[in-house]
């Protein structure tokens, strides 16, 4: 298994990932599915990808297979010395099988590696089972709550924010 930096023409790739962890039917395989909570199939889309690599201090680190096959993977942005953590994604038959532990390993080491001093990110606030898994990892409530705003990737089927965790490096 091999985790690396995401490059443009490993987009195809990690819409299809991305989109059938978070939402749709086939997600629900998976114990991180939103698919209950926001309506709608996508979670991003080619566009949103090729933006989101673009931008200043950003990366994804992707998680592939002996068949080079991307299985997992994680956004990182680097914003004022900490390392924002977003769209960790691992293929939902694939779960449970430490994938993701190894992405939080990659993208800490890589978050050091820029000299960031904490790792932050934003959860769904009834994701209670997944707080508890980053809680688990190190991570902690810092008491900061955002809205969740409806978007072209999704809008809530009820009342839902986030919730910010953050690990201090």
């Amino acid at each position: 298994m091999h985790i690396s930096p995401a490059h443009k023409e490993d987009i195809p790739a990690l819409v299809k990932l991305l989109n059938g962890a978070y939402r749709g039917e086939g997600s629900k395989q998976g114990w991180t599915t939103e698919a209950d909570m926001v309506a709608g199939d996508l979670r991003t889309d080619e566009a949103n990808m090729n933006e989101l690599m673009q931008m200043p201090g950003a990366i994804f680190l992707k998680y592939s297979n002996e068949r080079n096959e991307i299985e997992g993977c994680v956004f990182l942005h680097k914003r004022q010395g900490k390392l924002y953590l977003g769209m960790l994604s691992v293929s939902p038959a694939l779960q449970t099988k430490g994938i993701g532990k190894q992405i939080m390993a990659a993208a800490e080491l890589y978050a050091r590696s820029q000299g960031c001093r904490a790792v932050f990110m934003r959860v769904i606030s009834i994701r209670h089972e997944l707080m508890a898994w980053y809680e688990r990892q190190g991570y902690y409530k810092t008491g900061e709550i955002q809205p969740f705003d409806d978007t072209k990737f999704g809008t809530a089927k009820q009342p839902i924010e986030f919730v910010v965790l953050q690990k201090d490096l």
